[in-house]
Protein backbone atom coordinates (compact mmCIF):
# COMPACT_ATOMS: atom_id res chain seq x y z
CA UNK A 1 0.00 0.00 0.00
CA UNK A 2 1.52 3.44 -0.98
CA UNK A 3 2.27 5.99 1.87
CA UNK A 4 0.30 9.19 1.13
CA UNK A 5 2.96 11.52 2.62
CA UNK A 6 2.61 14.27 0.27
CA UNK A 7 0.67 18.08 -0.04
CA UNK A 8 -0.46 19.20 -3.07
CA UNK A 9 -0.97 23.20 -2.39
CA UNK A 10 -2.36 25.59 -4.78
CA UNK A 11 -1.04 29.39 -4.22
CA UNK A 12 -3.11 31.74 -6.22
CA UNK A 13 -1.22 35.60 -6.07
CA UNK A 14 -1.95 38.59 -8.08
CA UNK A 15 0.36 37.58 -10.89
CA UNK A 16 0.67 33.89 -11.15
CA UNK A 17 -0.56 30.78 -9.73
CA UNK A 18 1.98 28.12 -8.48
CA UNK A 19 1.39 24.34 -8.05
CA UNK A 20 3.68 23.13 -5.29
CA UNK A 21 4.37 19.50 -3.70
CA UNK A 22 5.50 19.31 -0.44
CA UNK A 23 6.46 16.70 2.25
CA UNK A 24 5.66 15.86 5.71
CA UNK A 25 9.23 18.01 7.09
CA UNK A 26 8.14 21.02 4.87
CA UNK A 27 10.48 20.29 1.63
CA UNK A 28 9.37 21.45 -1.51
CA UNK A 29 9.67 18.85 -3.81
CA UNK A 30 8.25 20.07 -7.35
CA UNK A 31 6.83 23.67 -8.35
CA UNK A 32 5.19 24.87 -11.47
CA UNK A 33 4.14 28.51 -11.66
CA UNK A 34 1.93 30.09 -14.26
CA UNK A 35 2.03 33.91 -15.02
CA UNK A 36 -0.70 35.73 -15.90
CA UNK A 37 -0.89 39.76 -16.26
CA UNK A 38 -2.22 40.51 -13.50
CA UNK A 39 -5.65 42.79 -14.32
CA UNK A 40 -7.33 44.63 -17.57
CA UNK A 41 -8.42 48.37 -16.41
CA UNK A 42 -10.82 49.79 -18.66
CA UNK A 43 -11.22 52.94 -16.30
CA UNK A 44 -8.48 54.99 -14.07
CA UNK A 45 -8.01 53.39 -11.05
CA UNK A 46 -9.81 49.90 -12.32
CA UNK A 47 -8.68 46.54 -11.78
CA UNK A 48 -10.37 43.52 -13.17
CA UNK A 49 -9.37 40.03 -14.27
CA UNK A 50 -11.67 36.96 -16.05
CA UNK A 51 -12.35 34.57 -13.19
CA UNK A 52 -11.25 31.72 -15.91
CA UNK A 53 -7.55 33.07 -16.01
CA UNK A 54 -7.77 31.86 -12.32
CA UNK A 55 -9.11 28.46 -13.07
CA UNK A 56 -7.17 27.91 -16.70
CA UNK A 57 -3.34 29.08 -14.54
CA UNK A 58 -4.49 26.63 -11.94
CA UNK A 59 -5.27 23.92 -14.50
CA UNK A 60 -1.94 24.78 -16.65
CA UNK A 61 -0.38 24.90 -13.25
CA UNK A 62 -1.22 21.60 -12.24
CA UNK A 63 -0.84 19.55 -15.24
CA UNK A 64 2.47 20.64 -15.26
CA UNK A 65 2.98 19.57 -12.25
CA UNK A 66 2.37 16.15 -12.62
CA UNK A 67 5.46 15.78 -15.51
CA UNK A 68 8.02 15.83 -12.68
CA UNK A 69 9.07 12.18 -12.41
CA UNK A 70 9.70 12.71 -8.90
CA UNK A 71 5.98 13.43 -8.21
CA UNK A 72 3.85 9.98 -7.34
CA UNK A 73 0.61 11.37 -7.22
CA UNK A 74 -0.64 8.16 -5.45
CA UNK A 75 1.30 9.54 -2.46
CA UNK A 76 -0.58 12.80 -2.35
CA UNK A 77 -2.87 12.67 0.92
CA UNK A 78 -4.98 15.90 -0.04
CA UNK A 79 -4.66 19.96 -1.26
CA UNK A 80 -5.17 23.06 -0.23
CA UNK A 81 -5.56 26.27 -1.27
CA UNK A 82 -4.69 29.88 -0.87
CA UNK A 83 -5.04 32.95 -3.11
CA UNK A 84 -4.99 36.65 -2.86
CA UNK A 85 -6.92 38.25 -0.58
CA UNK A 86 -10.45 40.39 -1.19
CA UNK A 87 -10.65 39.98 -4.73
CA UNK A 88 -14.37 39.09 -5.69
CA UNK A 89 -16.34 37.31 -8.34
CA UNK A 90 -20.41 37.25 -8.82
CA UNK A 91 -21.92 33.75 -10.33
CA UNK A 92 -25.14 32.48 -11.52
CA UNK A 93 -26.50 28.68 -9.76
CA UNK A 94 -24.18 26.96 -12.11
CA UNK A 95 -21.10 28.84 -10.94
CA UNK A 96 -20.30 30.66 -14.04
CA UNK A 97 -19.23 34.68 -13.41
CA UNK A 98 -21.48 37.15 -14.32
CA UNK A 99 -19.01 39.87 -15.43
CA UNK A 100 -14.93 39.87 -14.12
CA UNK A 101 -13.45 39.75 -10.83
CA UNK A 102 -12.78 42.70 -9.17
CA UNK A 103 -9.41 42.86 -7.82
CA UNK A 104 -8.13 43.94 -4.45
CA UNK A 105 -5.91 46.39 -6.09
CA UNK A 106 -9.16 48.13 -7.64
CA UNK A 107 -9.60 51.34 -6.90
CA UNK A 108 -13.36 52.47 -7.70
CA UNK A 109 -15.32 53.97 -4.84
CA UNK A 110 -19.75 54.49 -5.02
CA UNK A 111 -19.73 58.16 -3.93
CA UNK A 112 -23.60 59.26 -3.11
CA UNK A 113 -24.66 56.43 -0.77
CA UNK A 114 -27.12 57.54 1.77
CA UNK A 115 -25.51 57.53 4.86
CA UNK A 116 -26.66 54.66 7.78
CA UNK A 117 -29.46 55.65 9.56
CA UNK A 118 -31.16 54.66 12.64
CA UNK A 119 -29.67 53.73 16.15
CA UNK A 120 -26.46 52.66 14.42
CA UNK A 121 -26.36 56.25 13.10
CA UNK A 122 -26.48 57.57 16.24
CA UNK A 123 -24.15 55.11 17.46
CA UNK A 124 -21.22 55.98 14.43
CA UNK A 125 -22.11 59.75 14.95
CA UNK A 126 -21.48 59.77 19.06
CA UNK A 127 -18.37 57.29 18.38
CA UNK A 128 -16.92 59.66 15.52
CA UNK A 129 -17.19 56.98 13.27
CA UNK A 130 -19.64 58.46 10.23
CA UNK A 131 -16.77 59.21 8.10
CA UNK A 132 -15.00 55.73 8.63
CA UNK A 133 -18.12 54.15 7.77
CA UNK A 134 -18.61 56.04 4.82
CA UNK A 135 -15.23 55.37 3.86
CA UNK A 136 -16.30 51.62 4.35
CA UNK A 137 -19.59 52.00 1.90
CA UNK A 138 -17.94 53.88 -0.97
CA UNK A 139 -14.85 51.13 -1.22
CA UNK A 140 -17.07 47.97 -0.90
CA UNK A 141 -17.18 46.38 -4.67
CA UNK A 142 -20.58 45.08 -3.95
CA UNK A 143 -22.10 48.59 -3.28
CA UNK A 144 -20.26 49.49 -6.55
CA UNK A 145 -22.47 46.36 -8.67
CA UNK A 146 -25.26 47.00 -6.77
CA UNK A 147 -25.39 50.47 -7.52
CA UNK A 148 -24.18 50.21 -11.21
CA UNK A 149 -24.78 47.40 -12.51
CA UNK A 150 -28.16 46.55 -11.19
CA UNK A 151 -28.89 43.36 -13.66
CA UNK A 152 -25.67 41.54 -12.77
CA UNK A 153 -26.43 41.90 -8.87
CA UNK A 154 -29.96 40.68 -9.23
CA UNK A 155 -28.89 37.92 -10.96
CA UNK A 156 -26.22 37.29 -8.98
CA UNK A 157 -26.78 33.56 -7.07
CA UNK A 158 -23.23 33.88 -5.04
CA UNK A 159 -20.50 36.70 -3.82
CA UNK A 160 -17.66 34.62 -3.74
CA UNK A 161 -14.00 35.52 -2.95
CA UNK A 162 -11.50 34.09 -5.20
CA UNK A 163 -10.96 31.37 -2.76
CA UNK A 164 -14.75 30.71 -2.68
CA UNK A 165 -14.39 30.94 -6.50
CA UNK A 166 -11.74 28.61 -7.19
CA UNK A 167 -12.90 26.03 -4.29
CA UNK A 168 -16.10 25.55 -6.25
CA UNK A 169 -14.61 24.48 -9.38
CA UNK A 170 -12.36 22.26 -7.72
CA UNK A 171 -15.06 21.04 -5.55
CA UNK A 172 -18.52 21.91 -7.08
CA UNK A 173 -19.74 23.10 -3.98
CA UNK A 174 -20.15 26.48 -2.53
CA UNK A 175 -18.03 26.60 0.70
CA UNK A 176 -14.93 28.73 1.75
CA UNK A 177 -12.38 28.61 4.59
CA UNK A 178 -13.14 30.89 7.54
CA UNK A 179 -9.30 31.44 7.01
CA UNK A 180 -10.22 33.27 3.80
CA UNK A 181 -12.48 36.03 4.89
CA UNK A 182 -10.38 38.95 4.18
CA UNK A 183 -12.94 42.25 2.20
CA UNK A 184 -16.12 44.38 2.39
CA UNK A 185 -18.20 41.30 3.39
CA UNK A 186 -20.36 40.83 6.02
CA UNK A 187 -17.78 38.95 8.66
CA UNK A 188 -17.22 39.02 12.04
CA UNK A 189 -13.53 39.12 12.59
CA UNK A 190 -13.53 38.57 16.47
CA UNK A 191 -15.94 35.61 16.43
CA UNK A 192 -14.25 34.47 12.77
CA UNK A 193 -18.08 34.05 11.45
CA UNK A 194 -20.78 35.54 9.62
CA UNK A 195 -22.27 38.89 10.80
CA UNK A 196 -25.38 38.51 13.06
CA UNK A 197 -28.40 39.57 11.75
CA UNK A 198 -28.45 42.61 14.06
CA UNK A 199 -24.70 43.43 12.63
CA UNK A 200 -24.54 47.24 11.15
CA UNK A 201 -22.60 45.17 8.38
CA UNK A 202 -25.93 44.47 7.09
CA UNK A 203 -26.89 48.31 7.19
CA UNK A 204 -24.04 49.54 5.08
CA UNK A 205 -23.41 46.06 2.48
CA UNK A 206 -26.05 44.77 0.29
CA UNK A 207 -26.54 41.21 1.23
CA UNK A 208 -28.45 38.89 1.99
CA UNK A 209 -27.01 35.97 3.59
CA UNK A 210 -27.96 33.42 0.74
CA UNK A 211 -25.54 34.99 -1.31
CA UNK A 212 -22.61 34.13 0.84
CA UNK A 213 -21.04 30.85 0.79
CA UNK A 214 -21.16 28.06 3.85
CA UNK A 215 -17.80 28.52 5.75
CA UNK A 216 -15.48 26.15 7.58
CA UNK A 217 -12.40 26.41 9.91
CA UNK A 218 -8.81 26.25 8.76
CA UNK A 219 -7.64 22.26 8.68
CA UNK A 220 -11.49 21.23 7.83
CA UNK A 221 -12.35 19.14 5.19
CA UNK A 222 -14.08 21.35 2.23
CA UNK A 223 -15.06 18.61 0.29
CA UNK A 224 -13.33 16.52 -2.30
CA UNK A 225 -12.20 17.40 -6.14
CA UNK A 226 -14.75 15.81 -8.68
CA UNK A 227 -14.10 14.59 -11.90
CA UNK A 228 -14.70 17.33 -14.29
CA UNK A 229 -12.07 18.97 -11.68
CA UNK A 230 -9.87 16.10 -12.25
CA UNK A 231 -10.03 15.74 -15.59
CA UNK A 232 -9.10 19.45 -15.98
CA UNK A 233 -6.16 19.36 -13.22
CA UNK A 234 -4.96 16.30 -13.21
CA UNK A 235 -5.55 16.25 -9.39
CA UNK A 236 -6.77 12.59 -8.84
CA UNK A 237 -10.55 12.19 -8.26
CA UNK A 238 -11.91 12.34 -4.47
CA UNK A 239 -8.91 13.65 -3.07
CA UNK A 240 -9.94 15.53 -0.02
CA UNK A 241 -9.22 19.86 -0.02
CA UNK A 242 -8.56 20.79 3.09
CA UNK A 243 -9.53 24.60 4.09
CA UNK A 244 -6.63 26.63 4.36
CA UNK A 245 -6.33 30.58 4.67
CA UNK A 246 -5.55 33.47 2.52
CA UNK A 247 -2.00 34.08 1.07
CA UNK A 248 -0.44 36.63 3.64
CA UNK A 249 -2.44 34.17 6.91
CA UNK A 250 -0.87 31.22 5.45
CA UNK A 251 2.71 33.51 4.78
CA UNK A 252 2.76 33.63 8.59
CA UNK A 253 2.83 30.03 9.88
CA UNK A 254 4.58 29.06 6.64
CA UNK A 255 7.90 31.33 7.85
CA UNK A 256 7.23 29.52 11.36
CA UNK A 257 5.32 32.61 13.05
CA UNK A 258 3.24 31.28 15.52
CA UNK A 259 4.04 32.87 18.97
CA UNK A 260 3.48 36.52 19.02
CA UNK A 261 6.39 37.59 20.04
CA UNK A 262 7.75 36.92 16.45
CA UNK A 263 7.00 39.27 13.70
CA UNK A 264 6.40 37.98 9.89
CA UNK A 265 7.25 40.91 7.92
CA UNK A 266 6.07 40.31 4.04
CA UNK A 267 7.71 42.07 0.94
CA UNK A 268 4.77 41.22 -1.42
CA UNK A 269 3.07 43.35 -3.43
CA UNK A 270 1.64 44.57 -0.52
CA UNK A 271 3.93 44.55 2.54
CA UNK A 272 2.95 44.21 6.13
CA UNK A 273 3.59 42.84 9.55
CA UNK A 274 1.70 39.94 11.01
CA UNK A 275 1.81 38.34 14.43
CA UNK A 276 0.02 35.69 15.43
CA UNK A 277 -2.19 36.49 18.79
CA UNK A 278 -4.88 34.14 20.41
CA UNK A 279 -6.37 37.83 21.72
CA UNK A 280 -8.17 39.78 19.32
CA UNK A 281 -6.69 43.05 18.61
CA UNK A 282 -7.59 45.77 16.40
CA UNK A 283 -4.12 47.31 15.51
CA UNK A 284 -6.21 50.47 14.16
CA UNK A 285 -9.63 51.12 15.12
CA UNK A 286 -12.39 49.30 13.71
CA UNK A 287 -9.97 47.78 11.42
CA UNK A 288 -9.64 44.26 11.76
CA UNK A 289 -7.20 41.59 13.08
CA UNK A 290 -8.26 39.09 10.44
CA UNK A 291 -8.47 35.28 10.63
CA UNK A 292 -4.97 33.30 11.24
CA UNK A 293 -4.38 30.37 9.21
CA UNK A 294 -4.70 28.71 12.75
CA UNK A 295 -8.45 28.19 14.02
CA UNK A 296 -9.34 30.69 16.66
CA UNK A 297 -6.26 32.38 16.43
CA UNK A 298 -5.78 35.64 14.60
CA UNK A 299 -3.29 37.52 12.44
CA UNK A 300 -2.71 41.10 13.70
CA UNK A 301 -1.46 43.29 10.53
CA UNK A 302 -0.84 46.19 9.55
CA UNK A 303 -0.51 46.81 5.91
CA UNK A 304 1.75 49.56 3.39
CA UNK A 305 -0.55 49.16 0.51
CA UNK A 306 1.97 49.92 -2.44
CA UNK A 307 4.57 47.62 -0.32
CA UNK A 308 7.45 45.88 -3.03
CA UNK A 309 5.20 47.09 -5.71
CA UNK A 310 7.32 50.50 -5.11
CA UNK A 311 10.52 48.00 -6.43
CA UNK A 312 8.91 47.28 -9.14
CA UNK A 313 8.33 50.90 -9.95
CA UNK A 314 11.82 51.34 -9.70
CA UNK A 315 12.84 48.67 -11.89
CA UNK A 316 10.38 49.57 -14.77
CA UNK A 317 11.18 53.48 -14.67
CA UNK A 318 14.95 53.60 -13.23
CA UNK A 319 16.08 49.66 -13.90
CA UNK A 320 16.52 49.26 -17.24
CA UNK A 321 20.63 48.83 -17.62
CA UNK A 322 19.70 45.56 -14.64
CA UNK A 323 16.85 44.35 -16.29
CA UNK A 324 18.35 44.20 -19.71
CA UNK A 325 21.96 42.71 -17.83
CA UNK A 326 19.97 40.11 -15.96
CA UNK A 327 17.84 39.18 -19.01
CA UNK A 328 21.11 38.84 -20.98
CA UNK A 329 23.41 36.78 -18.73
CA UNK A 330 20.44 34.46 -17.19
CA UNK A 331 20.44 36.01 -13.92
CA UNK A 332 17.75 37.15 -11.38
CA UNK A 333 17.08 41.08 -11.62
CA UNK A 334 17.25 41.36 -7.55
CA UNK A 335 21.07 40.00 -7.76
CA UNK A 336 21.74 43.12 -9.79
CA UNK A 337 19.84 45.87 -8.10
CA UNK A 338 21.21 44.43 -4.68
CA UNK A 339 24.74 45.31 -6.32
CA UNK A 340 23.74 48.66 -7.32
CA UNK A 341 23.25 49.74 -3.94
CA UNK A 342 26.39 47.97 -2.09
CA UNK A 343 28.30 51.02 -2.17
CA UNK A 344 25.57 53.49 -0.77
CA UNK A 345 25.44 53.97 3.10
CA UNK A 346 22.90 53.28 5.48
CA UNK A 347 20.37 56.26 5.14
CA UNK A 348 21.12 56.93 1.59
CA UNK A 349 22.51 60.14 2.47
CA UNK A 350 19.80 61.51 3.67
CA UNK A 351 17.40 60.61 1.81
CA UNK A 352 14.16 59.57 3.16
CA UNK A 353 10.88 58.41 1.37
CA UNK A 354 7.45 58.26 2.83
CA UNK A 355 6.03 55.03 0.72
CA UNK A 356 2.13 56.47 0.97
CA UNK A 357 1.60 55.99 -2.75
CA UNK A 358 -1.69 55.31 -2.24
CA UNK A 359 -4.15 56.31 0.32
CA UNK A 360 -5.39 55.30 3.05
CA UNK A 361 -8.47 55.52 6.25
CA UNK A 362 -6.89 56.46 8.91
CA UNK A 363 -3.27 56.16 8.99
CA UNK A 364 -2.48 57.50 6.78
CA UNK A 365 -5.35 59.28 6.41
CA UNK A 366 -7.22 59.42 2.73
CA UNK A 367 -5.25 62.72 1.65
CA UNK A 368 -1.46 61.00 1.88
CA UNK A 369 0.29 60.96 -0.64
CA UNK A 370 4.00 59.20 -1.37
CA UNK A 371 6.92 61.69 -0.35
CA UNK A 372 10.35 61.67 -0.96
CA UNK A 373 12.92 64.45 1.14
CA UNK A 374 16.75 65.29 1.30
CA UNK A 375 17.28 65.50 -2.02
CA UNK A 376 21.51 66.51 -3.21
CA UNK A 377 23.35 66.83 -6.18
CA UNK A 378 25.22 63.83 -5.40
CA UNK A 379 22.39 61.50 -5.05
CA UNK A 380 21.96 58.95 -7.82
CA UNK A 381 19.05 56.19 -8.57
CA UNK A 382 20.88 53.82 -6.49
CA UNK A 383 20.17 56.17 -3.54
CA UNK A 384 16.59 56.55 -4.39
CA UNK A 385 16.41 52.83 -4.83
CA UNK A 386 18.21 52.41 -1.04
CA UNK A 387 15.85 55.07 0.43
CA UNK A 388 12.10 52.94 -1.43
CA UNK A 389 13.80 49.86 1.12
CA UNK A 390 14.13 51.75 4.12
CA UNK A 391 11.04 53.55 3.50
CA UNK A 392 9.85 50.53 3.37
CA UNK A 393 11.25 49.17 6.45
CA UNK A 394 10.62 52.38 8.47
CA UNK A 395 6.99 52.36 7.27
CA UNK A 396 6.59 48.37 9.17
CA UNK A 397 8.94 49.18 11.72
CA UNK A 398 5.97 51.75 12.47
CA UNK A 399 3.71 48.94 12.01
CA UNK A 400 5.23 47.18 14.40
CA UNK A 401 5.43 49.58 17.16
CA UNK A 402 1.59 49.83 16.81
CA UNK A 403 1.02 46.42 17.36
CA UNK A 404 3.34 46.25 20.37
CA UNK A 405 1.39 49.12 21.99
CA UNK A 406 -2.01 47.41 21.17
CA UNK A 407 -1.04 44.28 22.51
CA UNK A 408 1.11 44.26 24.93
CA UNK A 409 4.04 41.72 23.65
CA UNK A 410 7.23 43.10 22.80
CA UNK A 411 8.30 41.49 18.70
CA UNK A 412 11.73 40.26 19.55
CA UNK A 413 12.64 38.97 16.31
CA UNK A 414 11.41 38.54 12.73
CA UNK A 415 10.91 36.22 9.58
CA UNK A 416 10.50 37.61 5.98
CA UNK A 417 8.95 36.53 3.51
CA UNK A 418 7.75 37.67 -0.16
CA UNK A 419 10.24 39.35 -3.01
CA UNK A 420 12.38 41.32 -0.87
CA UNK A 421 13.76 38.39 1.04
CA UNK A 422 15.49 37.48 -2.20
CA UNK A 423 17.73 40.89 -1.56
CA UNK A 424 20.55 40.48 1.53
CA UNK A 425 20.60 44.70 1.28
CA UNK A 426 16.51 44.59 1.98
CA UNK A 427 16.89 41.51 4.62
CA UNK A 428 20.25 43.60 6.39
CA UNK A 429 18.79 46.72 6.27
CA UNK A 430 15.49 45.29 7.58
CA UNK A 431 17.50 44.07 10.75
CA UNK A 432 19.19 46.98 11.35
CA UNK A 433 16.35 49.67 10.79
CA UNK A 434 14.52 46.87 13.55
CA UNK A 435 17.29 46.31 15.55
CA UNK A 436 16.30 42.57 15.64
CA UNK A 437 17.47 39.10 14.17
CA UNK A 438 16.12 38.71 10.78
CA UNK A 439 15.37 35.27 9.24
CA UNK A 440 14.57 34.05 5.59
CA UNK A 441 12.32 30.50 6.24
CA UNK A 442 14.01 27.70 4.80
CA UNK A 443 11.74 27.99 1.46
CA UNK A 444 10.63 31.09 -0.62
CA UNK A 445 6.87 29.83 -0.71
CA UNK A 446 5.63 30.30 2.61
CA UNK A 447 1.99 31.09 1.49
CA UNK A 448 1.69 27.58 0.14
CA UNK A 449 4.03 25.90 2.66
CA UNK A 450 1.42 27.13 5.22
CA UNK A 451 -1.73 25.76 3.16
CA UNK A 452 0.20 22.26 3.29
CA UNK A 453 0.78 22.50 7.27
CA UNK A 454 -3.27 23.25 7.24
CA UNK A 455 -3.74 19.86 4.91
CA UNK A 456 -1.07 17.90 6.99
CA UNK A 457 -3.17 19.19 10.43
CA UNK A 458 -6.70 18.87 8.95
CA UNK A 459 -5.86 15.28 7.42
CA UNK A 460 -4.21 14.10 10.54
CA UNK A 461 -0.76 13.62 9.07
CA UNK A 462 0.66 16.02 12.05
CA UNK A 463 -1.35 15.89 15.43
CA UNK A 464 -1.87 19.54 15.51
CA UNK A 465 -0.53 23.08 14.42
CA UNK A 466 2.26 23.29 17.40
CA UNK A 467 3.78 19.96 15.85
CA UNK A 468 3.12 20.65 12.09
CA UNK A 469 4.63 24.25 11.94
CA UNK A 470 7.84 22.58 14.35
CA UNK A 471 8.15 19.95 11.45
CA UNK A 472 7.40 21.79 8.60
CA UNK A 473 9.39 25.29 9.08
CA UNK A 474 12.85 26.07 9.50
CA UNK A 475 14.91 28.91 10.19
CA UNK A 476 17.32 29.71 7.12
CA UNK A 477 19.88 32.48 7.01
CA UNK A 478 19.93 34.97 9.86
CA UNK A 479 21.08 38.50 9.32
CA UNK A 480 21.98 39.96 12.93
CA UNK A 481 21.69 43.98 13.28
CA UNK A 482 24.72 46.10 13.02
CA UNK A 483 24.56 48.20 15.82
CA UNK A 484 26.32 51.08 14.39
CA UNK A 485 23.68 50.79 11.52
CA UNK A 486 21.12 50.61 13.93
CA UNK A 487 21.93 54.00 15.34
CA UNK A 488 21.71 55.98 12.26
CA UNK A 489 18.41 54.18 11.21
CA UNK A 490 17.24 55.17 14.93
CA UNK A 491 18.24 58.87 14.67
CA UNK A 492 16.45 59.22 11.21
CA UNK A 493 13.94 57.14 12.30
CA UNK A 494 12.22 58.80 15.54
CA UNK A 495 13.42 62.71 14.75
CA UNK A 496 12.70 62.36 10.51
CA UNK A 497 10.78 59.76 9.39
CA UNK A 498 8.19 59.74 12.14
CA UNK A 499 7.45 63.52 11.91
CA UNK A 500 7.02 63.44 8.22
CA UNK A 501 3.26 62.70 7.96
CA UNK A 502 2.36 65.16 10.18
CA UNK A 503 3.97 68.17 9.14
CA UNK A 504 3.18 67.32 5.31
CA UNK A 505 -0.14 66.30 6.11
CA UNK A 506 -1.63 69.92 5.85
CA UNK A 507 0.44 69.95 2.98
CA UNK A 508 -1.32 67.05 1.40
CA UNK A 509 -4.67 68.32 2.34
CA UNK A 510 -4.14 71.50 0.19
CA UNK A 511 -3.16 69.34 -3.06
CA UNK A 512 -6.24 67.47 -2.47
CA UNK A 513 -8.38 70.70 -2.52
CA UNK A 514 -6.47 72.32 -5.61
CA UNK A 515 -6.22 69.39 -7.63
CA UNK A 516 -9.16 66.54 -6.42
CA UNK A 517 -6.35 64.10 -6.14
CA UNK A 518 -6.58 61.77 -4.40
CA UNK A 519 -10.90 62.12 -3.94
Amino acid sequence: MTTKDLILAIDNGTQSLKALIFDLEGRLLAKEMVPFTPYFTDQPGWAEQDPEVFWQSLCQACQKLWRHKDVDKSRIAGAALTTQRATVVNVDQTGNPLRPAILWLDQRKTYGLPPVGGIWGAIFSVAGLRKTVAYLQEEAEANWIRTYQPEIWKNTHKYLLLSGYLTYRLIGEFVDSVGSQVGYIPFDYKRQRRSASWDWKWRVLPFDPALLPDLKPPGQILGNITAAASEATGIPEGLPLVAAAADKACEVIGSGSLESHIGCLSYGTTATINVTHKKYIEPIPLLPAFPSAIPEYYAVEVQVYRGYWMVNWFKQEFGHPELQEAAEQGLEPEALFDRLVDDIAPGSMGLILQPYWTPGLKSPGPEAKGAIIGFGDVHTRAHLYRSILEGLAYALREGKERIEHRSGTAITSLRISGGGSQSRNAMQLTADIFGLPTAKPHVYETSGLGAAIDAAVGLGLHDDFKSAVKAMTHVGEVYEPDQKNHRVYDALYHDVYKKMYKRLKPLYERIREITGYPK
